[in-house]
């Protein structure tokens, strides 16, 4: 296991003790996760977590990587046991009685796919929107999800003629990933090269408000929702569990994408949260600042230019009253680099390595599962935004799919090549045996239909005002 990376010193838990039963992967990795939050954690007897292969390929996963002809493929970190972990650091946090409408981690890694019916795709993702292609020196993945995504490719390979996947594929053999990944990050575009990147923490604090005092809270959270699609819904879905109330807020002019898609998939993430819609460019304003004043814990996964250009500044709001905790979701980072770059789910996993270790051990390029790093993003997005609530709030976190994903896979990583093959191959003749290996991911039935857009428009406004 690589060093773990140096955590900011304001850490949300400060220094809580906690008491972890159990042992095996998938409690290993809970305690990583509660020590890097800052607490203090103690081992005590519980039962075995499940084998990290059979946990893999009972998830789904296996069935979700690998040729369309050809057979499952097992991927070759626990990253099913990693899902199970977070559970059980939130089981850990919450104590029995909220923590029992918690769902099987690792089981949501697949219910996007199960819903939708979609299946391996070898070097094209499950959901069919990002591929990977290969450069002159390598491999990287480009996601097409958006319409406005095709009317970039022309600047980016400077040529008119790209207008099909295949013309894309013939021109990138030639010229270098990283040249190309860069060009495409440049015009908006999200892709990624293929490689494992270097060690970095899966979350950080990038600034810091004032705790509230023991005792000052008497009333569940309030989450507003600015996100959309998976990983931030799954990640105010899971504070919902745990007691929360969410609201769920959208553009009129721009809903939540996955409205349009499979409604049992919407319905899964978004049952009993309210829906506010607003119209952000009108004065309707007013009414965002006004349920925002009303929140305890913000969960967005928007550029921070975005927001700034509405008024809304996390700093800003973090400040303004103690206790207070802001989610900041994203594919690289508020802050850096990469604060600017688009990223998706399946091309998130490949820039993690993903897709590098599966062509080190199977020889094939291939995807990981079904826009993987959106539920363990969303996962882990939970546990941090939860873990800074229960230590008093105060803190402005960032969580990048990227390295969620990359922390997942450095926790367990195998020190050579030969090792990661040598797991591979015992791993995958351990779900054979035990006939797991064609398991097909499943989804739990939604609590209900969610709101319609807008619904709630008055009647959370008003209520949040008045206990704001």
């Amino acid at each position: 296991m690589d060093p773990r990376p140096d955590y900011a010193p304001d850490t949300p838990l400060a220094s809580q003790m906690l008491h972890l039963a159990g042992h095996g992967v998938a409690t290993d990795y809970a305690r990583a996760l509660l020590e890097s939050l800052g607490a203090r954690v103690v081992a005590e007897p519980g039962p075995a977590d499940p084998d990290p292969a059979l946990a893999n390929a009972r998830s789904g996963l296996s069935a979700l990587t690998g040729l369309p002809d050809g057979p499952p493929q097992m991927c070759p970190v626990p990253l099913a046991s990693c899902a199970d972990g977070v559970i059980e650091a939130l089981r850990c946090l919450s104590g029995a009685t909220p923590a029992r409408a918690l769902p099987d981690g690792a089981a949501l890694l697949g219910e996007r796919a199960a819903i939708g019916g979609l299946g391996r795709n070898g070097a094209i993702s499950p959901g069919g929107s990002c591929h990977l292609l290969r450069a002159a020196d390598g491999w990287f993945a480009l996601s097409m999800t958006r319409e406005a995504d095709w009317s970039a490719v022309p600047a980016w390979l400077e040529t008119e003629t790209a207008t099909s996947w295949e013309a894309i594929e013939a021109l990138v053999t030639g010229r270098p990933a990283a040249v190309l990944v860069e060009r495409a990050q440049l015009l908006g575009l999200a892709a990624a090269v293929s490689a494992l990147p270097k060690p970095a923490p899966w979350y950080t604090v990038t600034a810091s408000g004032r705790r509230a005092a023991p005792g000052a809270r008497r009333h569940p959270p309030r989450v507003v929702d600015l996100s959309a699609l998976w990983a931030g819904p799954l990640c105010s879905h899971l504070l919902q569990a745990l007691g929360a109330e969410v609201v769920k807020v959208e553009s009129v002019g721009r809903p939540d994408g996955a409205r349009a898609g499979p409604a049992p998939f919407f319905d899964l993430m978004n049952a009993g949260k309210r829906s506010v819609a607003l119209d952000f460019g009108s004065g309707e304003l007013r009414r965002l600042h006004e349920l925002l004043n009303g929140a305890d814990i913000v969960i967005e996964a928007s550029r921070p230019r975005a927001l700034r250009q509405l008024g809304v500044h996390a700093e800003t709001w973090l400040a303004a009253r103690p206790g207070r905790t802001w989610l900041s979701l994203s594919g690289y980072g508020r802050d850096g680099p990469g604060e600017h770059h688009v990223a998706f789910g399946d091309d998130a996993g490949v820039a993690a390595g993903l897709s590098a270790l599966l062509l080190e051990v199977t020889g094939l390029p291939l995807f990981c599962g079904d826009a993987i790093a959106d539920p363990l993003a969303g996962l882990h997005g939970a546990l941090a935004a939860w873990s800074s609530y229960q230590g008093g709030g105060g803190h402005l976190l960032s969580v990048a799919l990227r390295d969620v994903v990359a922390h997942c896979i450095r926790f367990s990583l195998p020190s050579d090549a030969g090792d990661l093959r040598r797991r591979w191959q015992e791993w995958t003749a351990a779900a054979a045996t035990a006939g797991l290996d064609t398991a097909l991911p499943v989804a739990r039935t939604p609590a209900g239909p969610a709101r319609p857009l807008g619904a709630d428009n008055d009647a959370a406004l008003s209520e949040w005002g008045r206990r704001a």
